[in-house]
C-alpha cells in the first residue's frame, strides 16, 4: 500500500520557523516577554477584550531557539507518525482543536488566578500530538512503529522542562493539550485503529 506523504506535519513545521525568524528578525529576541506578546502571544485581557485571533496565533509562537527546536523534533517524529496513520485531514483537525484546547486551559487559568501576563502556547498543541499516539499506544499494547510509551513520556518531560525553563511558556497548555489530544482520539477516531492496526501488520510483512 502506498504510503501517504505527511504534508501536513512539513507545512506545520515550515510554518512554525518562518513565524520564528520573522519574529527574531522583525521585532526582537522571542525570549522576550513584550516581543511574545508584539508577536501575538496570549494575553487574558487582551483575548478577553476582543483579539480572539491570538487563541490561534500563540499556537505558532515559541520562546527562544530552544523551545523551537524541542517541539519541532517532537512534531517530525510524531506527526509524521500519525499523519500516515490518520490522514491529512484528520492530523490538521487533531493538532488545530489540541492546540486551542490547549490554549483555552491556559487562558481559564491565568484568569482564575487573575494573571494578566503574556504566554505562548505552541507546546499545547505539540502536547495534543503526544495524547493521541498516547492511546494509539495504549490500543497496540505499547508498542508501535519503533514507538513506545516510555519514549512519549520522555518527550513529554523535555516539554515540561522547557515550559519551567523558559519564558512566557503556558505549561497549563501542556495539561489541556494533552487530555484533548487524548479525548479526541478516543471520541472521533478510537474505532479506526484496530482497522490500521491490521495494515500495519501487513505493511511489516511485506517489508521483511
Amino acid at each position: 500500500m502506498r504510503q501517504r506523504r505527511p504534508s501536513v506535519t512539513i507545512a506545520l513545521i515550515v510554518v512554525n520557523i518562518a513565524v520564528f525568524i520573522l519574529a527574531e528578525i522583525f521585532l526582537g529576541p522571542t525570549g522576550d516577554a513584550a516581543v511574545l506578546r508584539r508577536a501575538g502571544g496570549q494575553v487574558p485581557s487582551l483575548v478577553m477584550g476582543g483579539e480572539y485571533w491570538r487563541l490561534v496565533s500563540s499556537m505558532f509562537i515559541h520562546s527562544g531557539i530552544r523551545h523551537l527546536l524541542n517541539n519541532m523534533l517532537i512534531l517530525y517524529v510524531l506527526g509524521e507518525f500519525l499523519e500516515r496513520l490518520l490522514g491529512h485531514v484528520k492530523f490538521a483537525i487533531l493538532y488545530l482543536l489540541g492546540g486551542l484546547a490547549g490554549n483555552l486551559a491556559e487562558l481559564a487559568f491565568q484568569l482564575r488566578r487573575g494573571e494578566d501576563i503574556v504566554s505562548v502556547c505552541a507546546s499545547g498543541a505539540v502536547v495534543a500530538i503526544m495524547g493521541v499516539v498516547l492511546l494509539v499506544l495504549l490500543r497496540h499494547r505499547g508498542h508501535v512503529r519503533g514507538l513506545s510509551i516510555r519514549q512519549i513520556l520522555i518527550m513529554l518531560a523535555f516539554s515540561v522542562y522547557f515550559g519551567f525553563a523558559s519564558e512566557g511558556i503556558a505549561n497549563e497548555a501542556h495539561i489541556g493539550g494533552l487530555i484533548a489530544g487524548f479525548l479526541l482520539a478516543l471520541l472521533l477516531y478510537v474505532k479506526e485503529m484496530p482497522v490500521i492496526r491490521r495494515r500495519d501488520r501487513e505493511e511489516e510483512t511485506r517489508r521483511e
